[in-house]
């Protein structure tokens, strides 16, 4: 990681996928009716939906922090992977005529997320205590 082209890029992947997860914050927080509908209809409302919206502060948080950087993306990736699975079994790709924006957003996050992890995936492995890295 030592070039300045792949280091642009791993910042360009770290502020998309925190950026994304950070605006959608407000709809979360403030119980705007389409996170509302979304929860109720995953039978998460309100709980899930302030929870879930907590994880993606830490998330993006982490991301954005470079020593913490994989575990962000890791917790990234979990959390949009259960999203996009909530839209392609229970929501629907189009959640209330959105043009299934919040549906690209999630895969968005996780695509960039999972690009981080494999870039960091060292960093990663460095947060296993009994995995021992051979130079």
């Amino acid at each position: 990681m030592t070039s300045v082209p792949l280091n642009i890029l791993t910042w360009l992947f770290r502020l998309a996928a925190a950026i994304i997860m950070l605006q959608t914050l407000y709809f979360k927080f403030s119980a705007a009716p389409e996170s509302v509908y979304i929860f109720t209809t995953l039978g998460l409302e309100p709980w899930g939906r302030i929870g879930i919206g907590s994880l993606e502060l830490v998330a993006s948080i982490l991301i954005v922090i470079p020593k913490t950087t994989s575990l962000g993306a890791l917790l990234a990736v979990g959390i949009m992977a259960g999203a996009i699975l909530s839209h392609l079994t229970k929501l629907g790709i189009v959640v209330q005529n959105d043009g299934g924006q919040l549906f690209t957003l999630a895969l968005a996050v996780f695509i960039c997320s999972a690009i981080l992890l494999i870039i960091y995936r060292k960093q990663l492995i460095s947060y296993i205590p009994f995995i021992h890295q051979q130079a």
